[in-house]
């Protein structure tokens, strides 16, 4: 049997139950700001205070998106482990991202993930799918859920 289809194998009763819940992340306005700086992206609702309290729903700035997302790789290494036999993973993208509300600076969010499916793509390659779901403290909507992909590249010999 390959690697992958062993790690498959080993792991498939874990299919459709959570895998773990990460700590709480604070998002606070510096966090947004040096976010802005990297990316580029200087939005006003997201680094100005005044403005995005007087002019937006809000009552001030709110994490850029892609801020939330890009906190799941600091989530997922608290929740998952790589599969037996593992000796790299590499992102492979999402079969779906929804935006569902916006998080306030000076909020806490949290990655909360679930094994979906476990796919042996080649000898020694395994494709994970997790569902994703990045909760906001104290609201009943999150502030994004996904279908994330995984790629996990074991060695030839494991």
């Amino acid at each position: 049997m390959t690697p992958a289809q062993t790690a498959c194998d080993r792991m498939a009763d874990k299919i459709g139950t959570e895998l773990g819940v990460s700590d709480w992340v604070l998002i606070d306005q510096e966090m947004i700001d040096t976010f802005a700086d990297v990316t580029h992206d200087h939005q006003w609702i997201h680094i100005d205070p005044e403005r995005a309290a007087a002019e937006t729903p809000f009552g001030g700035t709110i994490a850029h998106g892609f801020l939330t997302l890009s906190l799941a790789s600091k989530f997922v290494y608290e929740c998952v482990q790589p599969a037996p036999g593992q000796s790299m993973g590499i992102n492979y993208g999402f079969n779906k991202l929804r935006f569902l509300s916006p998080v306030p600076a000076g909020s806490r969010v949290r990655g909360r993930f679930t094994l979906k499916s476990l796919t042996a793509k080649t000898d020694t390659q395994m494709l994970r799918e997790l569902g994703m779901t990045i909760e906001i403290e104290g609201s009943e909507t999150p502030a994004l859920v996904a279908d994330w992909l995984g790629m996990a590249i074991f060695d030839s010999q494991s």
